[in-house]
């Protein structure tokens, strides 16, 4: 370790920016697996079928692709929490924060390579996107640390900092909401005639059911944004705070008019990749925006006064 150049901290920013985004990246490459029919072109799992490259199949190859982006995000990642221990001045908090982002890695690439064993079993497909948006927002929690020190996290009217928080728990809400109307969708990872097999649904209500709660639950997350932004920008809240919320509005807009056209033109692949892009991003937004707000501030406690002697 003592062998590596030590790191400045703006040096160390551009480290985790890197990682940050390929993380980001990976979602999308994933996205296109699926959307392609490619979760079973390579059918076996670390090899493809029985090389450790793809055959000449565009399946395969649009497979195997993602799987060696999946190893290039790994790099950036390793490297986050190795530099950690190498950026001066060191700091404890970034070491523990870092260290999530190569286990989290690891973990999808158990996690995908499960995937592909089981058939693309909606529960193991579902399972790894929602893992992506757990090791964002790590990533988007070590960026902000990596960017500032300590200290310098300005203060916030309470209400704003449990309305960002709230935010974050309903976003999640809406992104496990989405990974069940994706699978109960029309795309399913893989084509069944690969396989041998017809790809397992989620069945238990019907698509429309799932597209519908999905929309309700999108819905509130918008009204939500739309009263902390009016609440933030009326406590005076940072810029940071008052940039991220912006786009949590805008990203939250434009997912509803991409979910109408889906919904009417049924579902095509392309706009579908756009859906879960534009998802993926506004998670980024909401994540950025409870990091600015930052800690509940600390309430004071007021001693009565003594009363004068008489």
């Amino acid at each position: 370790m003592s062998r590596l150049p030590t790191l400045t901290p703006r040096q160390y920013e551009r480290v985790v920016f890197t990682a940050l985004v390929l993380l980001f990246t990976i979602v999308l490459t994933g996205a296109a697996v699926r959307l392609t029919g490619s979760g079973l072109g390579c059918t076996n799992w670390p090899k493809c079928e029985d090389s450790v490259v793809a055959p000449l199949e565009l399946n395969a190859w649009i497979e195997f692709g993602n799987r060696i982006v999946t190893g290039l995000v790994g790099i950036p990642c390793i490297a986050a929490f190795v530099l950690a221990f190498r950026r001066s001045p060191r700091r404890r908090d970034l070491l523990w924060s870092s260290a999530l982002l190569p286990l989290g890695v690891l973990g999808q690439a158990v996690l995908g390579g499960l995937t592909v064993l089981f058939e693309i079993h909606p529960g193991f497909v579902m399972g790894h996107f929602l893992l992506s948006m757990l090791i964002l927002a790590a990533a988007v929690n070590l960026y902000w640390r990596a960017r500032r020190e300590p200290g310098e996290r300005p203060s916030h009217d309470r209400r704003v900092v449990l309305l960002t928080r709230a935010l974050v728990a309903w976003g999640a809400v809406v992104l496990f909401a989405g990974t069940f109307a994706t699978a109960a969708g029309p795309h399913p990872g893989a084509d069944a005639d690969h396989s041998g097999a017809p790809v397992d649904r989620i069945t238990f209500l019907s698509l429309d059911d799932f597209i519908h709660w999905h929309g309700r639950t999108g819905t509130v997350l918008g009204l939500l944004a739309v009263g902390t932004w009016l609440l933030a920008r009326r406590t005076g809240a940072s810029r940071d705070v008052m940039t991220a919320l912006t786009w949590v509005c805008g990203l939250v807009a434009a997912q509803g008019v991409i979910g109408f056209a889906q919904y009417e033109l049924e579902l095509p692949a392309g706009l579908v990749w756009v859906h879960v892009a534009v998802a993926s991003a506004t998670w980024l937004a909401i994540l950025f925006a409870v990091n600015a707000a930052g800690r509940l501030p600390r309430t004071t406690s007021v001693e009565p006064a003594t009363p004068a002697p008489a």
